[in-house]
């Protein structure tokens, strides 16, 4: 940047960003982080009528709301139709169910795998197939922590969530030449509807929490970071694995 004090690097004044699981949590919370910072949005999810909530909180004017199951390759391609011309992708969608390996079945790991890892695959091949990433865009998906401290019947979960961390350093690789980075952002444990679904199906996550030396995040937490991931602040940072964490994956005995 030749005039670093008249340009904010942060901003994304100009941007149009897709929003994938836009309707709760932490897609919810990105999207209205990107409007409050100047950004043009495309939010996505498959409930309506809290994907129409998230849309009436959005700052600025130029915002669209497209519903969408990403389960389902037709809905895909209409997203890509309908998304037009993108400077950022933010993959947020995304489940979570507490099942012991031993008691997995092939159903669970299907639908595991094709929420998490899957779908945000195949949107994002659709995208760049239609040239519908600019060059100088940020391609962002939301993984988690449980790759690193495997929590206890998160087994499914947690390799559906590793598997973006292989995808995106290739992916990287393959969009450099167009300029495009490609990241992940690692969430520690999050108040959101997923996480009090985790609790209510038996998870004792209380224990987790006290091993947090920040304790427990906020949606908005996660959402800063995605901001600086599509801003032009990040424009030489790609195939980076960015664990927001309160500090939670961080052995406790380096404090002794």
């Amino acid at each position: 940047m030749s005039d670093a004090t008249s340009v904010d690097a942060f901003s994304l004044e100009g941007k149009r960003i897709l929003v994938t699981g836009a309707s709760s949590g932490i897609g919810r919370q990105i999207a209205i982080a990107c409007a409050q910072m100047g950004g043009q949005l495309v939010i996505t999810a498959r409930n309506a009528s809290r994907l129409d909530a998230t849309f009436s909180a959005l700052l600025g004017e130029g915002h669209t709301q497209v519903v969408a199951d990403l389960n389902n390759q037709e809905d895909i391609d209409r997203l890509v139709i309908e998304a037009g011309m993108l400077n950022g992708v933010v993959h947020a969608a995304g489940i979570s169910k507490l099942v012991p390996l031993r008691l997995i079945n092939q159903t669970h790991l299907t639908d595991m795998f094709s929420s998490n890892t899957f779908a945000p695959m195949l949107l994002t091949k659709g995208l760049l197939a239609k040239k519908r990433i600019a060059a100088g865009g940020s391609i962002l998906h939301i993984a988690s922590v449980a790759s690193h401290i495997g929590p206890m019947a998160s087994s499914a979960y947690a390799a559906s969530k590793s598997a973006l961390l292989g995808m995106v350093r290739s992916l990287g690789q393959e969009v450099a030449k167009q300029g495009i980075r490609a990241n992940c952002i690692a969430p520690g444990y999050v108040r959101t509807p997923l996480l009090d679904g985790l609790q209510g199906s038996g998870g004792n996550m209380e224990g987790l929490f006290d091993l947090t030396p920040l304790g427990m995040g906020d949606p908005e937490d996660i959402a800063y970071a995605a901001v600086f991931f599509l801003s032009d602040a990040s424009r030489w940072i790609t195939r980076n694995y960015f664990i927001v964490d309160g500090g939670l994956t961080i052995p406790m005995d380096i404090y002794a």
